[in-house]
């Protein structure tokens, strides 16, 4: 079966920087829905019409990526605000309650980047964000997407959460 939208794909991949260090190695096939949010764009458009088998080392500058970094995504709030254990490299699913900064994205995921006595440093932009990507996959499988997957545009995992994830910080879901 050749790749199409919709379809599933089982893929395995190496993901580097362009200084060939390691950010992500997916050894396992994992299953993607191809034609809704599971890939991104560039690597679904190498996928179309490809086999099993098809290998492929894709070079992903920021904007194909996860975007060009942000420094408006960077925000202080008050340490108050947050549990008395975290430690720089922890993420959460938007602020606070009682955020104070105001026109910061509330439904963004948020990195701790920096602690402080009275305040806490967040990063609202991707871990990957700025950062070009050399992504080695190959197709291990190639299915027809069940009704299921068609209607949620997904196989059910987050979109790329095995990217979601820069050296020296904590999965993101």
């Amino acid at each position: 079966m050749l790749i199409a939208n919709p379809c599933v794909v089982s893929l395995t991949w190496r993901l580097e920087d362009t200084q060939a260090q390691l950010i992500d190695e997916l050894k396992e096939p994992m299953e993607f829905f191809v034609g809704g949010e599971d890939l991104l764009d560039k690597v679904e458009e190498a996928l179309i019409g490809q086999d099993v088998g098809f290998e492929a080392t894709l070079h992903l500058e920021p904007e194909h990526a996860f975007g060009d970094y942000d420094s408006a995504l960077v925000c202080f709030e008050d340490r108050s605000l947050f549990p008395e254990h975290i430690e720089a490299g922890m993420q959460f699913d938007g602020l606070p309650e009682g955020a104070t900064t105001p026109d910061m994205p509330r439904d963004a995921v948020y990195s701790i980047t920096e602690i402080y006595d009275s305040h806490v440093v967040l990063d609202g932009n991707h871990p990957l964000a700025g950062v070009a990507l050399v992504l080695a996959l190959k197709v291990r499988d190639v299915r027809e997407a069940t009704d299921e997957e068609i209607e949620q545009g997904s196989v059910g995992s987050p979109a790329l959460t095995v990217l979601a994830t820069a050296p020296g910080s904590q999965q993101l879901h």
